[in-house]
């Protein structure tokens, strides 16, 4: 199922007609970088979402997320006009409308999982080529541990860097 498609000049006068704007993405996501008035309902958390019959405008990042869960996001919204702000938050700010961007927050989990993943993958290549050939296990373990997230959905990575000092703001 696809939901209708609107560019963000649609998607404001949508909003300005009475329209609620629904940010799919994380909290973290949400708390870094939101649209004014976005009310952020992340998608494992979507049947939340507060039914009373006004149209509703779902976005994410790129797009993609919303496009992907059109099905779901079209039965969270009910009998309301559903729609999907196409671009996401980028095209968003792309045409020139307004983005609260609060850099001060910590990055999104998952870019701090990719980080943090590609650092460690590095570092065990390097000591592997450089200091002795064990240190290759490094970049196997995290391999590993990467495949078994895609698999579960459990990522311990990620689970450690929530508790860390500089994301406990967030989630604040």
């Amino acid at each position: 199922m696809t939901l209708a498609t609107l560019s963000p000049a649609d998607a404001h006068a949508a909003i300005d007609g009475g329209a609620r704007l629904i940010d799919i993405r994380g909290v973290d996501e949400h708390a870094r970088e939101r649209i004014p008035g976005a009310m952020n309902v992340p998608l494992d958390r979507i049947g939340d979402l507060p039914r009373d019959g006004r149209p509703v405008v779902f976005h994410c990042k790129s797009g993609m997320r919303t496009a992907a869960n059109a099905a779901q996001l079209r039965a969270a919204a009910g009998s309301a006009p559903a729609y999907i702000l196409g671009g996401g938050i980028e095209a968003w700010r792309q045409a020139g409308q307004p983005v609260i961007a609060d850099r001060s927050q910590p990055l999104e989990i998952m870019r701090q999982v990719q980080i943090t993943a590609g650092a460690l993958v590095l570092t065990g290549v390097l000591l592997g080529t450089f200091v002795a050939p064990g240190f290759f296990g490094l970049s196997a373990l995290v391999g590993a541990g990467l495949m078994f997230a895609g698999v579960t959905g459990w990522c311990g990575m990620a689970n450690l860097l929530r508790v860390m000092p500089w994301n406990r703001r967030a989630a604040a």
